[in-house]
């Protein structure tokens, strides 16, 4: 499914814009402050790791509830889920090849400016509604026209209207600021801030719809890590040559040495936090959607009734829903600290996804079978997938 770029809002006219709500507030505080905390403080790196990785992943599946609920999110399919590690496995190679054969400052300038672009949009899209609350109170704003691309075939499906608002446009300069810093320094604070957004909004607005699907797409990057990390030199090669905020950054010593530290930091990658991610969101909404299908049990599951839905029936009325999201949050935790109990015995890269993805999976099928619900739990989808293809089929219907 094509979507516009996000440059603020985008609607087909100008409207009133509302303030969103901010997910899970206090997870966001925490997150941020544990961000800034090596600035000030020598922390821990391994504990610095296990905990960053641990509030994005929750943030960002708090916020993945409203677009979902909206439809305003990408549904990966089964087939995506399936050519995900091979399309992964390609790219992987291809940077892998493109540092070896191409001047490492060419691409260093390329990437640089590619990911200072996207990390500009990203960063804005974090911090807009902390801006709209904090300095226009929460007010209605009227979102300006800033241009139009029109319809061109193969490029785009339909008419995309960029807008933007008072509070976006605060935000997008202020976030602006913080790409610049990280284009002319290449600050780790400024990597991180990247890092943690492309993290936040890959997870909110990137969503698997079943556990069917999360655990095929968790089951293929199980074995592509193990192979890539394992197997090859690939891996580890175009992480440490890659200079662009794919990793998050976790300094080992004091700030004011890591100039002359000879391995100042720990990195975690983005993809063991968003791809994991995926699926804890997952699970959260589908806590909450089986916690209102119990309230009100002639209300639907999802909004598209699924049929593999109907066939997981919510637990009688009376009775206690089982939670999944504590323990597959848990099984997460659990992964990440096994990776880095395991990195520091052997002294050697570790591929994260072979301890996070049987953290994951084995969290949420023990819950479910202490439930007596491996069943109900197998077959649950929220069936997104679905009223996207609807939604396409009326935008293309309305164009025709």
């Amino acid at each position: 499914r094509s979507s516009p770029p996000r440059v603020g809002a985008m609607t087909a006219d100008r409207d009133m814009v509302s303030c969103e709500t901010i997910a899970a507030p206090f997870t966001h505080l925490a997150l941020f402050a544990l961000a800034l905390a090596p600035l000030f403080v020598v922390v821990d790196a391994n504990a610095n790791i296990a905990c960053v990785a641990a509030l994005t992943v929750i943030a960002g599946a708090y916020r993945s509830v409203r677009p979902a609920s909206e439809g305003s999110g990408e549904v990966m399919t089964r087939d995506d889920a399936a050519r995900f590690p091979i399309i992964g496995s390609c790219v992987l190679f291809g940077a892998f090849l493109a540092f070896k054969f191409l001047p490492k400052e060419l691409l260093d300038v390329v990437f640089g400016a590619y990911f200072g672009v996207l990390g500009t949009f990203a960063i804005s899209a974090v911090i807009t509604p902390l801006v709209h609350k904090c300095v226009f109170l929460s007010r209605d704003l009227r979102s300006h026209p800033l241009f139009v691309v029109p319809r061109v075939k193969w490029l785009n499906e339909e008419r995309w209207v960029a807008e933007c608002t008072a509070a976006e446009a605060i935000a997008t300069a202020l976030a602006g600021g913080f790409s610049y810093w990280y284009l002319t320094q290449k600050h780790w604070l400024a990597n991180n801030a990247l890092g943690l957004s492309f993290s936040l909004q890959g997870i909110e607005y990137l969503t698997i719809d079943s556990v069917q699907i999360g655990s095929i797409l968790l089951a293929g990057l199980f074995v592509y890590d193990v192979f890539w990390v394992f197997c090859t030199p690939v891996m580890v090669s175009v992480a440490r040559s890659f200079d662009a905020p794919i990793k998050l950054l976790f300094p080992r010593v004091a700030a004011s040495a890591i100039a002359g530290a000879d391995k100042p930091f720990s990195m975690l990658g983005l993809g063991d936090i968003v791809i994991p991610g995926l699926y804890v969101a997952m699970i959260l909404r589908m806590d909450a959607a089986r916690v209102a299908a119990h309230a009100a049990p002639k209300r639907a599951l999802t909004r598209s009734a699924s049929k593999a839905t109907s066939r997981a029936p919510p637990p009688a009325k009376g009775d206690k829903v089982p939670k999944y999201f504590p323990a597959v949050a848990i099984g997460y935790v659990m992964g990440i600290v096994t990776t880095i109990v395991v990195m520091n015995v052997f002294n050697a890269a570790q591929p994260a996804l072979l301890y996070i993805v049987p953290g994951v999976l084995g969290a949420t099928f023990i819950r479910a079978a202490i439930a007596g619900e491996v069943s109900t739990v197998w077959t649950y989808c929220e069936g997104l997938e679905e009223a996207q293809a609807e939604r396409d089929a009326a935008e293309n219907a309305k164009n025709k």
